[in-house]
């Protein structure tokens, strides 16, 4: 389990393809430290088992339904990366629980200055979007956010400097593809109420309309 405060940049050092696998070292620094191999590291938003270790680096596998699923597949070697290590019961969650689970990808179509901020917007699909709400959390390549506008197909969020300096996001580019994953919240209530509707009528839509 993971907050989404990015702890450092990372940057992509080997990438070892499979066919529809692949094993990535990845330079780092602050993660390593109280780290061992089985420990569990987040990178760009996705939970992966560290499988070796070396100096200044780690080393992961990632599976084929990972592949499929984030952005990890497009990773080369010199590309930064967000890291995160693991939540230790004692840290204070300044962003909300994230658990490295990716959803899907989303592409990055838009990129505005506002004074100290920096304006993102994302296209995603239906199936996504679903359970992205105004006000609500989402992950996007690990950062914990907070939604400030979403509609049927594009979602905004607001990246304060901090964010900017700590994590990848200002650097991407429009175009660019991200991991993202909603709040597990959501789901959940969906999968309790039936698939989105109970017999005393209570909807995922009425639960969103009023902050759920």
């Amino acid at each position: 389990m993971f907050t989404g405060i990015i702890e450092e940049i990372g940057k992509i050092k080997a990438v070892k393809r499979g066919s529809r696998s692949v094993s990535l070292d990845i330079e780092a620094d602050k993660v390593l430290k109280d780290t061992k191999v089985g420990d569990s590291i987040a990178t760009n938003g996705v939970c992966l088992t560290v499988t070796g270790m070396g100096e200044n680096f780690f080393s992961a596998d990632v599976m084929p339904e990972t592949m499929e699923r984030s952005n990890l597949r497009l990773l080369k070697p010199g590309e930064r990366v967000n890291l995160e290590r693991a939540l230790c019961l004692s840290a204070r969650i300044g962003g909300h629980l994230v658990a490295g689970h990716v959803d899907g990808t989303g592409r990055l179509i838009e990129k505005t200055e506002d004074e100290n901020a920096i304006w993102l917007t994302f296209s995603a699909a239906p199936q996504l979007l679903r359970y992205v709400i105004e006000k609500g959390s989402i992950a996007i390549d690990g950062v914990s956010l907070t939604v400030a506008y979403v509609d049927a197909s594009v979602f905004r969020v607001s990246v304060i400097p901090h964010t900017q300096k700590e994590t990848t996001l200002a650097g991407k580019s429009v175009g660019a593809i991200v991991n993202l994953e909603n709040d597990m919240i959501a789901k959940y209530v969906e999968k309790l109420s039936g698939g989105g509707k109970t017999a005393s009528g209570l909807t995922l839509d009425f639960l969103q309309q009023h902050g759920f």
